[in-house]
């Protein structure tokens, strides 16, 4: 597995090998959780607020894209482990410069996401204890957090399955809440049935604020895929990729699109509460139901989720930085790996540093901090939407390429090539859909010119390294 190769062995020299220490319950529970996030809890009312009960649309097309992107990344993934995923697989298929570009752009949106999460912890850890700053909640967040990848990665495992445990069941203990609602058991507040599906109008705005909507909705559904880079740490890995890919159709379908369905079912989309940036439509949905401490309970299970986010984001961008210096991609020393842990040191050190910066904006007397962020995480917007395009390409050239090989595929992607191309076609629509849209076309414009810088690097990478061997 190229990840977790040891590259030197001689006296004096440095290891670079991960350690295979995540367990199979780590990993499953990862595959469980890995799609519920603060975006989840946090940002689907301002979903809902903008494109009405349609939202749900905007979540089914997500999660069945998701769905397609997963089983053609387990494909890849399972025929080749590695902590790289998709950019290896990437840098392989297209070439080096495609590998290089989405490998950088994918460590961007996760140190920067990293700041934003312990942000939105300092928030929430300011409003239970007002007397201490929010400045001091947020550096402290990210410095205690990002202290458990500096261990033996088997803790990062332990501390994100009890974490994604928290979230499930809150969860589903709000899944059957609901349920008991719209089949009017649950007899307390002041909704049940399913009136608000349709009562205000199912898609008051249009379809192009639905089609808006799935630019929030990717963002929230970008890290189903940590556990193909997780999987290459753990024993026998493709078994692991195989199970967590077929499950991710349940997760989608429930987690997702079976919560948001219920929400619209139950809340107004008009309520003005939905469109309260931060309020989130789950909170709103446990008060009309008459659900005591609604705000503390979501506080909590959202607390625990930044807290999981940043942890697993932190992971992740460590990762593939040390896969794109294994590569060449990156400065040589990030591969380094700290003997006995199997920790890639240096990587983790780089990644958090970005973060530790962005925490330390905070403390500016002449910056607005969530101006800066919502600056930064504008480059990230379109950052899953541009992952999942390289991940189709790449499967379809990959296949072609095991079949020409003669190489047996074990987890093959539903009604090859077809989908794949619709897949394709589907994400350049929404792309071009979004550059005529006002409210996106700025979004759409910085993480274009962004990404066309790196891709330029990536070129210019290419051509460098092709003429020094």
């Amino acid at each position: 597995m190229g990840a977790t190769s040891t590259t030197t062995t001689a006296k004096g020299e440095h290891e670079s090998k991960l350690s295979a220490s995540l367990k199979s319950r780590h990993l499953t529970m990862m595959s469980i959780a890995g799609v519920i996030g603060g975006a989840l809890f946090v940002g689907s009312g301002s979903v809902i607020h903008s494109a009405g009960p349609a939202a749900v649309l905007a979540y089914l097309a997500g999660g069945i894209l998701v769905v397609l992107i997963m089983r053609m990344l387990g494909e890849m993934a399972t025929s080749s482990p590695d902590t790289g995923s998709f950019s290896t697989y990437a840098d392989r298929a297209i070439g080096r410069w495609a590998g290089f570009t989405i490998g950088w752009l994918y460590w961007w949106y996760w140190v920067i996401l990293m700041a934003w999460e312990a942000y939105v912890a300092g928030k929430i850890l300011h409003g239970f204890f007002p007397d201490v700053s929010v400045n001091v909640f947020v550096l402290a967040t990210t410095l205690l957090l990002i202290t458990v990848n500096f261990f033996n990665v088997k803790h990062y495992g332990e501390f994100e399955f009890w974490f994604a445990l928290i979230k499930v069941i809150a969860i589903v203990c709000f899944l059957i809440v609901c349920t008991a609602a719209v089949m009017n058991v649950w007899q307390f507040g002041e909704v049940r049935g399913i009136t608000h599906l349709t009562a205000e109008g199912f898609m008051p705005n249009g379809i192009t604020t639905v089609i808006g909507a799935l630019l929030g909705v990717m963002f929230a559904f970008l890290g189903a895929e940590i556990v193909t880079i997780a999987a290459s740490e753990a024993k026998d890995p493709a078994t692991q990729i195989v199970k967590a890919t077929n499950s991710v159709v349940w997760r989608v379908c429930l987690f997702y699109v079976g919560s948001i369905f219920l929400i619209v079912c139950l809340v107004p989309w008009n309520d003005p509460q939905l469109g309260v940036s931060g309020y989130g439509a789950y909170r709103r949905t446990l008060e009309l139901l008459g659900v005591p401490y609604a705000e503390l309970l979501m506080n909590f299970v959202v607390l625990t989720s930044v807290s999981s986010c940043l942890i697993s984001g932190h992971y992740t961008a460590s990762r593939m930085l040390f896969s794109l210096a294994q590569r060449g991609d990156a400065p040589s020393f990030f591969k380094i790996t700290r003997a006995g842990t199997g920790v890639p040191v240096y990587a983790i050190i780089g990644s958090c540093a970005v973060a530790v910066v962005c925490a330390l904006i905070n403390f500016s007397e002449t910056l607005r901090p969530k101006d800066v962020l919502d600056t930064l995480m504008n480059t990230t917007g379109m950052i899953a939407l541009l992952v999942y395009l390289v991940i189709a390409f790449s499967q379809l050239r990959m296949r072609r390429k095991l079949i020409a090989e003669g190489k047996e595929v074990r987890l093959k992607m539903w009604l090859f090539p077809w989908l794949t191309y619709l897949v394709i076609a589907f994400i350049v629509a929404a792309l071009v859909t979004m550059a005529f849209m006002p409210d996106y076309q700025i979004l759409v414009i910085s993480t274009g010119i962004a990404a066309a810088i790196v891709v330029a690097m990536g070129v210019v990478h290419q051509i460098r390294s092709a003429k020094q061997h």
